[in-house]
């Protein structure tokens, strides 16, 4: 009997093989990493109550291995095939973003493993985006980039043989996942010959500079590589120091004593060298840069609802580029009506908490509050998994290159993304809501069975 390596091991070979591939592309990632090794040592050197939470929601040894990509495919085949490839490292399409309303013409989902202990074991995602040619308003642009799309094959045979080969037989052997990693990575390579002349380039780059990136290459190359930082506005202040050319704004909410869902910031696109065929022509291109981020509790539906109301409110007071100081402090100002700890939150719905039993005595039936107020439930911030459609364009239009800002109506198409992604996406927020329910199952049983047992005694 074939022994299958697990889909989480396959995950942490490719995404291992990822980073030493993307260090080798862009030296700075290495600066980058080290900068943020730095940076969580000395948090947890510091905050010994922190690395013992960590620690005791066996979240500690991910945080070394944790990263998370981004690429962004042209067509409904590519973007299928991708599901199936990264299926056979335990991902699965969480979340639909649109991104149009913010000025960049695609929509997305994140592949990541979507059970505990698969996350805790090797989080990786991978960023994903679907460009949208409908969003062109030039016809005879679309069709161009239609059909330049339509030629090309952004998987190696192997790797789509190996895909195959792991739906029908339930897996892959050591020997395979080995192959499958080598083969899957070549989808994600930096190709610097482009594939068009250098006039259809220029032209897909002033309709908009995404279009080129996504167009006019072999493949999607992995645009950027992000680890997980404890404290990103340490980190972002470090980056000058490191060579790296940091953006004005961290995205995503303001610094708090208890972290809600994502902050990132990120260095400077990459101007590198472009190759033309069939003549001596070279340009330059900007996709690719360095991310970092910070992740904080995943929020409930009534959470998200205050969250987006309240940077609703900061963004229509201005540009969140134009002048950094000022945004920030309209955020810190806004957010104040944010509850600012663990308790709070849980207690108003507002985050979603992992109930851990810390001692097999009390009454199964109580509220959750009055088990964790009595010491026998310990209450663990679930770890936001996922992605902030707002920061996300703010990245992508900080590292595009140009000043130019594009618009385009908002424009929700999930169901056209699952039509061409072959599979529905899952809702982020059930899962959360399905973590938190099992361990206040998990607890009530447990609690349960003890009662029955001392009364047997």
């Amino acid at each position: 009997m074939t022994h299958f390596v697990h889909p989480d091991e396959v995950r942490s070979r490719f995404s291992r093989a990822m980073s030493d591939m993307y260090r080798d592309e862009v030296p700075q990632y290495g600066s980058l990493m080290a900068l943020v090794a730095q940076v969580n040592g000395e948090v947890l050197k510091t905050q010994p109550a922190l690395e013992r939470a960590m620690e005791q929601a066996d979240e500690l040894e991910r945080l070394d291995v944790e990263r998370h990509g981004a690429i962004r495919v042209g067509t409904q085949q590519e973007l299928s095939t991708l599901r199936r490839l990264f299926a056979v490292m335990g991902m699965e399409a969480v979340g639909y973003y649109d991104l149009s309303v913010a000025g960049v013409p695609v929509h997305s989902t994140a592949f990541r493993p979507v059970l505990g202990s698969s996350l805790n074991r090797n989080p990786f995602r991978v960023f994903t985006s679907l460009l949208r040619l409908e969003l062109i308003a030039d016809a005879t642009v679309r069709e161009e980039a239609a059909a330049i799309l339509a030629r090309r094959q952004i998987f190696t045979e192997r790797a789509l043989a190996l895909i195959a080969q792991c739906e029908a037989a339930g897996g892959l052997s050591d020997a395979e996942a080995d192959a499958f990693v080598r083969e899957a990575l070549e989808t994600f390579r930096w190709h610097s010959e482009a594939t068009v002349d250098a006039a259809t380039y220029d032209k897909l780059h002033k309709a908009h500079r995404l279009i080129a990136d996504v167009v006019c290459f072999k493949g999607p190359h992995i645009n950027h590589l992000t680890p997980r930082t404890l404290d990103i506005d340490v980190a972002q202040a470090g980056m000058p120091a490191h060579g790296m050319d940091a953006k004005d704004v961290v995205e995503g909410p303001p610094r708090r004593a208890c972290p809600i869902l994502l902050r990132q910031t990120s260095f400077k696109a990459l101007q590198e060298r472009v190759l033309f065929p069939g003549s001596d022509d070279q340009g330059t291109h900007t996709a690719r840069f360095g991310e970092i981020e910070q992740r904080g509790v995943a929020l409930t539906r009534k959470g998200r609802a205050l969250y987006d109301s309240l940077l609703a409110n900061v963004r229509s007071m201005g540009n969140a580029g134009s002048a950094s100081a000022n945004y920030q402090d309209r955020l810190e100002s806004s957010f104040a009506a944010f509850p600012d700890s663990h308790d709070a939150m849980r207690q108003q719905g507002l985050a979603f908490y992992r109930y851990v039993l810390q001692q097999p005595v009390g009454d199964a039936s109580a509220d959750i509050e009055t088990l964790i107020a009595d010491g026998v439930v310990r209450a663990e911030p679930i770890v936001y998994e996922d992605f902030l459609p707002v920061s996300a364009a703010g990245i992508f239009q900080s590292n595009l290159g140009g000043e130019e800002q594009k618009h385009y109506e908002a424009n929700q198409a999930q169901q056209a993304f699952e039509a061409d992604l072959g599979a529905r996406v899952h809702d982020e927020i059930a899962l959360y809501q399905a973590m938190q329910d099992a361990s206040l199952q998990a607890v009530r049983e447990a609690l349960a069975q003890a009662a029955v047992a001392e009364s047997v005694a």
